[in-house]
């Protein structure tokens, strides 16, 4: 199956929350993604709301079943009873889970699934009984033991940080090193039956190698490379860029 394109809206929300304005839209940028081809959106909906704010996830929810009903809304989040709730009352195909602190400034390193495995179990199944898809985030280079002891929370996927392989963009030596870690995590996570996206600094320029180095890929999710890249192209613009990088990756090229 080709590899699915979320692109996460959190640097349009915090671009539009400079000022008291309702531009630039979140609902009007996510169905220029879902138009030019996108095949889902994701948000972030942090405790402070410094970004994307609670109540853009009804008028996002709306938004895909009105205009897009094919697309996927992914939500994710460190798992509070708060955010949980969030969760089930708007309902996204996929809830990703993430260890952030509440003012972190983003996600930058995966669950300690060894020592968080009761507690990650009992948020997975609490999702899983509304119907939806859950999703973990992982370290890169997670070993062996720790991928299999996600697969045991329950959890349908895992969510592969690509930070570091992000990173390399100025050292072709360690990007090379970044995606072997990555692809032997992924190999992990393959042979314990979990599904794999994967997301963080992701760009027209690094998504083919990763997407051959991963071929099992399902979804990458991308906003900060997605957005910046929008500043130049537009969003239906950079949504077409990103999936054609993908498609290179399919055929080999790139």
């Amino acid at each position: 199956m080709p590899t699915k394109l979320s692109v996460n809206l959190n640097a349009v929300a915090l671009l539009r929350n400079r000022r008291d304005l309702p531009w630039p839209s979140v609902t009007g940028l996510g169905l220029a993604a879902l138009q030019a081809g996108a095949h889902g959106l994701t948000v972030h909906p942090r405790p402070d709301e410094r970004h994307t704010r609670f109540s853009d996830l009804p008028d996002l929810r709306a938004l895909i079943d009105d205009e897009a009903p094919e697309a996927e809304f992914n939500i994710e989040g460190y798992p509070t009873d708060e955010f949980l709730e969030l969760c089930e009352a708007n309902a996204p195909e996929q809830v990703t889970l993430v260890p952030d602190e509440p003012g972190q400034a983003t996600s930058d390193h995966g669950w300690d699934f060894e020592g968080k495995g009761n507690f990650l179990r009992d948020c997975v199944q609490r999702l899983k009984n509304h119907g939806f898809r859950v999703s973990l985030f992982c370290d890169p280079d997670a070993s062996e033991a720790m991928v299999e002891a996600a697969a045991q929370t329950g959890a349908d996927r895992i969510e592969l940080y690509t930070g570091p392989y992000g990173s390399c963009h100025d050292d072709a030596d360690a990007a090379k090193r970044a995606l072997e870690d990555i692809s032997r995590t992924a190999l992990h996570a393959a042979r314990f039956g979990l599904d794999i996206n994967a997301g963080h600094d992701l760009t027209v320029e690094n998504l083919p190698a990763l997407a051959r180095a991963v071929p099992n890929l399902a979804e990458v999710s991308i906003g900060h490379g997605l957005t910046a890249d929008a500043l130049e192209h537009g969003m239906a613009g950079s949504v077409k860029r990103f999936l054609n990088a993908l498609d290179q990756a399919s055929h080999g090229v790139g």
